[in-house]
């Protein structure tokens, strides 16, 4: 039988984690969610160079009170392609899912496990991701990808080592959280970890820069 201050002490971890979870997924109180604002982001499109945009079905996975909308690019001059993913919702929801678990619970297979990459953008900011390399092989079709991910809540792009709580502990002044996706398709020639080329670069600082000043707003 336990001792009362055994017992006090597993109750209270108990009652700590119960509080904890329910401000990471706004259990206990209601928040402002800038449903205006919201929408906007997830009406735009970016505009760069000739790049066209088309809203296509999502494939990331959101949880309870996240919004994703997914645009594919494609650029005629130049070929290259891009799929844009913004996900906003609670930080609890918004903080998990990430494509290291996602992708070879779809099936896929890691090429590059994540690591943090850090990108300049316009006016001399940086955003700071996450990226990394999957591919996945059926008899009719052969993936390989680079998936790109972030997250912000002021128009910051970073990438937190325990984002879930990270952006908790910011929960009271920023409750809505934004997480965006841009994947790029591979080259299929065996390379484990090709460099990316000079457009594809600077799409990816275009599109974090954009998106990063209409959160900020």
């Amino acid at each position: 039988m336990l001792k009362t201050p055994t017992f006090l002490a597993i109750a209270a971890f108990i009652v700590a984690g119960a509080i904890v979870n329910g401000a990471v997924t706004q259990r206990w109180a209601t928040f402002e969610v800038h449903a205006d604002k919201t929408s906007e982001l997830h009406a735009f499109e970016l505009r760069y160079q000739d790049w066209q945009a088309e809203v296509v079905p999502t494939d990331m996975p959101t949880n309870e009170r996240s919004t994703a909308t997914s645009r594919h690019y494609f650029s005629p001059s130049t070929g290259r392609s891009a799929v844009v993913t913004l996900i906003s919702g609670i930080p609890g929801s918004v903080s998990a899912h990430t494509p290291d678990v996602c992708y070879p619970g779809s099936g896929y297979k890691t090429l590059r496990g994540p690591k943090k990459e850090t990108v300049e953008l316009a006016a001399g900011t940086n955003a700071e991701m996450y990226v990394a390399d999957f591919e996945k092989k059926t008899a009719t079709k052969h993936d390989r990808v680079r998936v790109r991910w972030t997250w912000a809540a002021d128009g910051k792009w970073i990438a937190p080592d325990h984002p879930r709580w990270q952006f908790a502990a910011q929960l009271m002044r920023a409750p809505v959280l934004y997480k965006v996706y841009v994947v790029t398709t591979l080259a299929d020639d065996g390379e484990e970890r090709p460099e990316d080329d000079a457009t594809t670069k600077a799409f990816v600082a275009a599109a974090l820069s954009q998106y990063g000043a209409a959160v900020a707003r």
